[in-house]
């Protein structure tokens, strides 16, 4: 009597209009001699954090990566941008970095072909993202242990070179998923560089942000058509 009582199934058609949004604070530093040439554009850097620099203060940016070496003076020759996730416990919303993005290209003097992304664990998973979701955007990518599903790989831009860092010893994103992603790339025939930390655990981001040698690679990247 129960099952016969019920109402027969009913497929309807509808729709709703849905409107998130999200307010992202950030850091945005500019190199020495941006104001000294007016018609120059320069290069930008979008940097990604990781779980641990999310929500609260702002200044927990500067913890690690590049935030980390402008707070200690450093000087890069173009400008960075490194917003904050404010959600602790949630994924990026990389479609509003993409927007804080266009905008800040938008009202400052920046090389469209020269925009460079690279994240951090949950940020490096975000970079990833990133540059599937936004193929044309970036000239090239560096991912420092980072995941992403292996579908990926077919959705990123083949002409953008990328450069992974993980540690081998890494607990809390196993170094198998970079292993897979590279392995995944390389098979299909992308411009890809491995760097494997010997005996360093998930904090792979202190040696590969220090390494002097990413940023010259980056400045040398520049998106063709």
């Amino acid at each position: 009597m129960g099952c016969a009582s019920q109402s027969s199934p009913e497929l309807i058609d509808s729709k709703m209009e849905v409107i998130t949004t999200e307010t992202l604070k950030y850091y945005l530093y500019y190199p020495e001699n941006y104001q000294s040439n007016e018609d120059e554009k320069f290069p930008l850097l979008l940097f990604l954090h990781g779980g641990g620099e999310a929500g609260g203060s702002l200044d927990a940016v500067k913890r690690n990566g590049p935030p980390k070496l402008l707070s200690r003076g450093k000087k890069f020759p173009f400008l960075i941008l490194a917003p904050q996730n404010p959600n602790e416990k949630m994924w990026w919303n990389t479609r509003a970095v993409h927007q804080l993005l266009e905008t800040i290209i938008e009202e400052n003097k920046v090389d469209p072909n020269r925009i460079y992304l690279t994240g951090l664990s949950r940020g490096g998973g975000a970079a990833w993202e990133m540059a599937v979701q936004y193929p044309n955007t970036f000239a090239a990518l560096a991912v420092v242990c980072g995941m992403a599903p292996l579908p990926y790989a077919s959705w990123i831009n083949k002409k953008m070179p990328i450069w992974v860092f993980h540690g081998d010893q890494d607990d809390s994103i196993p170094i198998s998923e970079s292993v897979n992603m590279v392995a995944k790339l390389k098979e299909m025939g992308y411009r890809v560089q491995f760097t494997i930390y010997k005996g360093v655990g998930h904090n792979a981001w202190d040696k590969a942000y220090e390494n002097e040698t990413l940023y010259h690679w980056f400045m040398e990247q520049e998106k063709s058509d």
